[in-house]
């Protein structure tokens, strides 16, 4: 059987996961003088994120990152599964497919790097930002032409939502 076009794919998408460092937010983090990291987020990928929790589709935020603040504006934007100092992403990833009931081939998962690997050949459609790292390129049946932190979680979820007619309907202008 030949190798379907990533586009092919997108009907079949029921989930959504991303990494944050290099995904929702850029490669850079400024750190607070108490030690704690600051991230910069993009807007339009929140947008899109409340716009899909609204549309019924699942999605978790795994990082191996501990924030308060990262924990709150995912919350805020109704994503539920938000998995912090995941050293092993694969264990966080079990634990949504079995919540969720989920099969790993119907779910999209956007990494930039190293730690994202295994999660990333286990999901059906692996995906990532134009500045992943080459490991992770090479994996990926898409890369966004946007950077991480620069709406690459929104070029995707707008791409699939697009292919399952849930993108500009009633529910599309408010927040």
């Amino acid at each position: 059987m030949a190798k379907k076009n990533f586009k092919e794919l997108l009907p079949d998408i029921k989930a959504f996961v991303f990494d944050v460092d290099g995904v929702l937010s850029g490669g850079q983090i400024v750190l607070h003088p108490n030690g704690e990291p600051m991230r910069t987020v993009n807007i339009k990928d929140g947008y899109a994120m409340q716009l899909a929790v609204k549309k019924g589709y699942p999605i978790a935020i795994i990082t191996g990152g501990n924030t308060r603040s990262v924990r709150m504006r995912y919350k805020r934007l109704g994503v539920k599964d938000v998995y912090m100092k995941s050293a092993e992403k694969i264990h966080d990833l079990n634990h949504f497919l079995e919540k969720h009931q989920l099969d790993a081939k119907d779910v999209m998962y956007m990494g930039d790097d190293i730690p994202d690997y295994p999660v990333m050949q286990a999901c059906g459609f692996p995906v990532c930002p134009s500045d992943a790292a080459p490991e992770i390129k090479a994996i990926s049946l898409y890369i966004s032409d946007k950077k991480g932190g620069e709406g690459c979680a929104r070029d995707i979820i707008e791409q699939v939502m697009k292919a399952q007619n849930k993108w500009m309907d009633e529910h599309a202008f408010g927040w």
